[in-house]
């Protein structure tokens, strides 16, 4: 089964991506001096995104895998299979990755199993191996090769929170929602709404935001605002889009439900015929 995306460069195209700091140059240095990269920061605030303007900018393939609770180390690195010739060695993401010089980027790595963890350390250090128990090749890293980590630190417990000892193998960026004006640009840069109505979608989710330590679960993301925004632009009302990007999205709770048309209502105004 295969669990990663590939992305390829599109010499043609390079993905948007609106720089908040100085994440660029520090991804540029870590890749020229190969090391490895964390990047931490809550859900739609363009992690992901990132990765692949980087890869874009730098010219590598990426293998994205979105990491899960049953995600294993054979899942990343592969495993024997029965084929119709008999039994055959297929590579994982990750090693493919080591062969070829790509970028490997594991999302959200802190939901997969603890023993993931464990087999990047060969590469995260100074040696850059990778070790196949299966197979018994002990694999150098390819020149170009890069591994990428993210994970939201909104969602880490006791449970689930990475060792000191993988951490301190990583440079590490911090990512947020972007600023007022970063956000509307993007919004319409990523929908074509006007930028009053983006104004109007930044605004109310900012205020949305800071329900997120008390009546919210997740606060709304910049990607759940390209929805709305792509909702209204095709034509849906703005409350329907509202409705269903926001409101229905952030929660399941009547009360909370009408506390977020509340606050929407206050920084988005409608026209009368479109009330929430």
């Amino acid at each position: 089964m295969n669990i990663a995306e590939k992305y390829h460069l599109n010499n043609h195209e390079e993905r948007f991506y609106c720089p908040q700091g100085n994440e660029v140059d520090v991804f540029l240095h870590a890749s020229k001096n190969q090391l490895p990269v964390m990047i931490k920061g809550p859900t739609g605030c363009g992690k992901t995104r990132f990765v692949e303007h980087m890869a874009s900018r730098l010219k590598r393939p990426l293998y994205t895998v979105a990491c899960h609770d049953d995600l294993t180390a054979a899942d990343l690195i592969g495993r024997f299979l029965i084929g119709k010739d008999g039994t055959f060695w297929q590579d994982g993401p990750l090693t493919r990755a080591v062969r070829e010089g790509a970028i490997c980027y594991l999302d959200e790595v802190i939901e997969a199993r603890k023993d993931t963890t464990v087999v990047i350390h060969p590469l995260t250090d100074d040696r850059r191996i990778l070790p196949l128990d299966g197979t018994g090749e002990r694999l150098q890293a390819a020149p170009g090769f890069m591994l990428v980590m993210s994970y939201n630190p909104g969602y880490r417990n006791l449970m689930k929170g990475l060792k000191p000892s993988t951490r301190q193998r990583f440079v590490s960026l911090s990512f947020d929602y972007p600023d007022t004006a970063q956000e509307i640009s993007i919004v319409c840069h990523e929908t074509g709404i006007s930028q009053e109505i983006a104004h109007g979608l930044v605004m109310a989710a900012q205020a949305l935001r800071s329900l997120r330590d008390s009546d919210l679960e997740e606060a709304p993301s910049t990607r759940l605002l390209i929805l709305c925004a792509q909702l209204i632009n095709s034509g849906l009302s703005h409350a329907a889009a509202c409705r269903a990007a926001l409101t229905e999205t952030l929660s399941d709770d009547p009360s909370t439900q009408e506390a977020i048309e509340d606050v929407i209502r206050a920084h988005f105004p409608m026209p009368p015929e479109h009330s929430v």
